[in-house]
């Protein structure tokens, strides 16, 4: 008999929390598992902030295999997902390569516009992830393993998490 595969969906963003968004991630995500066999357990809407994160973190790692993280990506300020996940794996961030080229590619070919600092900040990362890249949008998908979790976080612009789900059904 195969054992069940269990997630938790943590969504990030003040916005949400307002009624500003809809959340419409969290669905389509359930959709998706639950197409795939897994079965999600908890839908967590979380604040931007470092504490929340963790704290949310903290309670589902090893209560789930799969964590799935939406939002919270973007190069603003207000944006500290990828910090959090830096600190909270105690890693540092680091360029990517792989990211990096992707995103010049995209503002040269695609966008045709210039690149500034705040855009090539996509391209930095958790040294302690692995890199997904992000076929529609700047921001690349960060895996990583923490007990018996693999956590994923995802974009928070539903058009790109969309596109990013096939690679990580992929993975799991």
């Amino acid at each position: 008999m195969q054992k069940e595969i269990s997630a938790t969906i943590i969504t990030i963003g003040n916005e949400l929390l307002i009624g500003q968004v809809v959340d419409t991630n969290s669905a389509f995500m359930s959709k998706v598992l639950n197409k795939t066999g897994v079965v999600v357990k908890r839908k967590i809407a979380i604040a931007d902030n470092m504490a929340e994160i963790k704290k949310a973190l903290d309670a589902e790692i090893n209560q789930v295999q799969i964590i799935l993280i939406t939002g919270g990506l973007g190069p603003t300020s207000d944006d500290v997902t990828k910090q959090t996940l830096c600190t909270y794996f105690k890693s540092e961030m680091v360029v990517n390569k792989r990211a990096l080229q992707h995103v010049k590619n995209l503002y040269e070919k695609v966008y045709k516009k210039s690149l500034n600092p705040v855009n090539l900040k996509q391209a930095e990362v958790p040294a302690a992830c692995k890199v997904i890249l992000n076929k529609r949008g700047s921001a690349p998908c960060m895996q990583f393993e923490k007990g018996r979790s693999m956590i994923f976080s995802l974009p928070g612009v539903p058009y790109e998490m969309e596109g990013l789900m096939p690679d990580i059904i992929g993975v799991i």
